[in-house]
């Protein structure tokens, strides 16, 4: 099942790269804020969180990311993540960059009493679309393998940039 998985993901990344024509404009050194709405699944559990995240452009393709995300209670079972992501942006009209995302993560578990946390890797892509100068929404969808808890993440956010 996992191999169906990685399948996927892999045909997901080559999609992002293959609509992509150009490196996204921004300079290095360029900075931004955000935060998110967050649906989560898998292993059977499904749960709404909000997150948060800064990026930092190390060179003009590659942004470094740090997100977190607290993930609602549900079924008396509440989840954090914390992540470190590298996006590679593409810009594919004067208004959208997509990326591909690589990077490690820890999924924090705590139910009826018990704390966990797994250490996983984050595979995935996402699309920023530019409302202003320094304003943009954003979608994401990572996939989180390793560990116990495989987990699946579609965000939708606000972001700043300066």
């Amino acid at each position: 099942m996992k191999n169906v998985f990685l399948k996927r993901v892999a045909i997901v990344i080559i999609a992002v790269v293959t609509m992509s024509m150009s490196a996204f404009a921004q300079e290095k050194g360029d900075m931004a804020i955000g935060g998110s709405l967050v649906f989560g699944s898998g292993n059977g559990y499904g749960n709404v969180g909000l997150g948060g995240k800064f990026q930092y452009n190390v060179t003009n393709p590659i942004r470094l990311e740090g997100a977190f995300t607290y993930f609602f209670e549900k079924k008396n079972t509440s989840m954090w993540d914390l992540s470190a992501n590298a996006h590679y942006l593409f810009k594919v009209a004067d208004q959208i960059t997509v990326y591909p995302l690589a990077g490690v993560g820890i999924l924090g578990v705590s139910s009826y009493g018990h704390s966990d946390s797994d250490f996983g890797i984050n595979l995935g892509g996402g699309l920023d679309y530019k409302l202003a100068d320094n304003l943009f929404i954003n979608a994401e969808l990572k996939f989180r393998v390793g560990g116990d808890w495989d987990r699946t993440m579609f965000g939708i956010g606000l972001g700043y940039r300066f």
